[in-house]
């Protein structure tokens, strides 16, 4: 139905979302986060996770329910990672995807079929890893 008369449209910011978050965890701030489910977890090893970002906030769900507390998660932005030695990101791959190992660490490959992709990579430095989201 048009509009009859001016009003207030919600908006989200592009670049920032709020997820519900999993029972019995801790999300720190800066910390890679991704959904399991539906539901945002720190970054880990594990198939079939989305990776969406960077935690604004650290928020403690350890005694909640799930979805019982929400995390701020920044997105369509370029974050630094550490690399994983045992399998790092090169700057051969620059544009391509690099992997989720834990919350503070992306690799170069998926890990044999054990690892989520994190996001692109944009630039390797000596301390790590640049991964847009």
């Amino acid at each position: 139905m048009p509009l009859a008369k001016e009003r207030q449209t919600p908006m989200r910011l592009p670049d920032r979302e709020s997820q519900p978050v999993a029972a019995g965890v801790v999300i720190h701030a800066g910390a890679l986060v991704v959904l399991d489910a539906g539901l945002a977890k720190p970054g880990h090893t594990a198939t079939g996770l989305v990776a969406r970002g960077r935690a604004e906030r650290t928020v403690d769900n350890t005694a909640g329910a799930d979805g019982e507390k929400r995390v701020e998660i920044l997105r369509k932005r370029v974050f630094h990672f550490d690399n994983l030695e045992a399998d790092p990101v090169t700057a051969a791959d620059l544009g391509a995807p690099c992997f989720v190992v834990d919350d503070s660490t992306v690799a170069k490959t998926d890990g044999t079929g054990t690892r989520s992709q994190a996001g692109n990579v944009v630039d390797v430095d000596p301390a790590g890893v640049w991964v847009e989201f």
